[in-house]
């Protein structure tokens, strides 16, 4: 008896591994064809489509048809390691981790790749199973893909209200512009509400809005202004 369960167990071990390595070649191979072609959808979008029972908006710009302005404001708001690290930035890992022993939630240590990678590919609920699959797709987008690459399929991806996905779409639905006439203003207004862009709203900003616009406009002077992208090169 003791054998066959044992047998069963190494058969389940090998399956499973089987597995895992045909989910990363196929999220490897999907990551190498995302390098050159625009992404039309994302894992988070279908998941997204199928608990709410309707669509979304959503329009692919390329790098350069979207505001310096929101790029910085989006660097300034959420990854300002970003030029540098390689995927991960252990600061804000070592301090999310120190949070959530301390019985707070487990957020806030995501970098623009890691956000990238789970748009992309995975699915919007944090836990440890999504956040470990983060790390092998994370680093082969690192891998694979350069900064601008990565921060325009981020800025293509990102929800900015319900079913409202990437910067082109979020400008019209907002602001009724364009992604590229987006406006200093207006850039800083959409990175803010990205922690929580479904509560928050860039248009009627409350009290802690106000804030995060008030921090990412100074966080943006002491990046140096626009002249910070050129560190993407």
């Amino acid at each position: 008896m003791a054998t066959r369960i044992g047998m069963l167990l190494r058969s389940g071990v090998r399956w499973a591994i089987r597995l895992i390595v045909g989910w990363l070649a196929l999220c490897g191979a999907l990551i190498l064809l995302f390098r050159w072609v625009p992404v039309p959808f994302t894992a988070v979008m279908l998941e997204q489509a199928l608990l709410s029972r309707s669509g979304w908006q959503h329009q692919w710009v390329p790098y350069e048809r979207i505001s310096d302005s929101l790029k910085l404001a989006v660097i300034a708001s959420e990854d300002q390691r970003f030029p540098w690290h390689h995927g991960f930035d252990t600061q804000q890992m070592s301090d999310a981790w120190q949070a959530w022993r301390e019985g707070r939630s487990l957020r806030g240590a995501s970098t623009i790749s890691q956000q990238t990678a789970k748009n992309l590919l995975l699915w919007t609920h944090s836990d440890w199973v999504r956040k470990g699959a983060e790390v092998p797709l994370t680093a082969m987008m690192e891998m694979s893909w350069p900064k601008r690459r990565i921060l325009e399929v981020y800025l293509n991806s990102a929800e900015w209200d319900d079913g409202v996905y990437g910067a082109e779409a979020a400008a019209r639905h907002y602001f009724h512009t364009s992604a590229q006439a987006l406006t200093t203003e207006q850039a800083i207004r959409l990175a803010a509400i990205l922690p929580a862009p479904r509560v928050w709203s860039p248009v009627y900003p409350d009290a802690r809005v106000q804030q995060r616009m008030h921090w990412i406009a100074t966080q943006m002077s002491l990046m140096g202004g626009k002249s910070y992208l050129h560190t993407l090169q």
